[in-house]
């Protein structure tokens, strides 16, 4: 049997670059295949750290830009003529009033949630056979699909008693509860799932970590989550920018 190279649907699915039918092989491919799972996790990692190195370099070279720019601008200094720096003056004027007239509105949570949230739909295909044999988790998934998230928590809960390591039904426990505003508990659950680093659901969970601090008000530690799924190849990363502008 020929062996797969992996490199690259690795880069493609790192990417975002893989269609639906693509996403719902690569997770089999991944489902109990911790090798896999730890090359796509040590990838994700590489790209961070090289992400950071670029960002570092881009500020030192438009750092090293203005430094010359302000010592050209020191060695002259022409003067301006009277209607530019009438001009500019108006421009001012102008500019204020427009900034007090139309300030940039802050969203509170409620308007966040209604703007930017939508409900996460479980992609059933990704299961496992241990999974799907276990009559809690397909009871939780039942009522997870019409909304009825309190009974949704009571079997998700269940599964993850009696799995600790699952962490797709560890997931979907938290969003349980944070569907019911239950948000404390929704927050140590999603911190589970962060802290394992060995899934494919951290963006899921670092995603509703947030929404769950914008809830309670606690907005820096929203920020800071925000920020990080912001640098990351997320799939929230563009909600998660819109939102910080918001917030700030």
């Amino acid at each position: 049997m020929k062996t797969i190279d992996f490199s690259y649907y690795i880069e493609r699915y790192i990417a975002g670059e893989m269609s639906d039918t693509e996403k719902i092989w690569f997770h089999k491919e991944l489902d109990g295949n911790e090798k896999l799972l730890s090359e796509v996790n040590l990838r994700k990692q590489t790209n961070e750290i090289l992400r950071n190195k670029d960002i570092i370099s881009l500020r030192n070279k438009l750092s090293g830009i203005e430094k010359q720019r302000n010592q050209t601008a020191t060695q002259r200094k022409p003067q301006k003529p009277g209607y530019i720096k009438y001009a500019a003056t108006t421009a001012a004027i102008i500019l204020l009033g427009s900034l007090v007239l139309f300030p940039g509105k802050k969203l509170g949570s409620e308007e966040i949630m209604n703007r930017y949230y939508k409900a996460y739909e479980p992609a059933t295909t990704q299961r496992s056979f241990k999974v799907t044999a276990n009559d809690d988790f397909n009871q939780a998934l039942e009522f997870y699909k019409i909304h009825d998230f309190s009974n949704a928590a009571i079997y998700f809960n269940k599964v993850v008693q009696s799995e600790p390591k699952n962490m797709y039904s560890t997931l979907l426990y938290g969003i349980s509860n944070f569907e019911e505003k239950k948000y404390p508990e929704a927050k140590v659950t999603f911190g589970k799932v962060i802290t394992d680093n060995n899934n494919l659901y951290i963006d899921q969970a670092q995603w509703y970590l947030a929404l769950c601090y914008i809830n309670t008000d606690e907005k820096s530690k929203a920020l800071l989550i925000l920020e990080k799924i912001k640098q990351e190849n997320s799939i929230y990363k563009d909600d998660a920018k819109k939102i910080i502008k918001k917030l700030k």
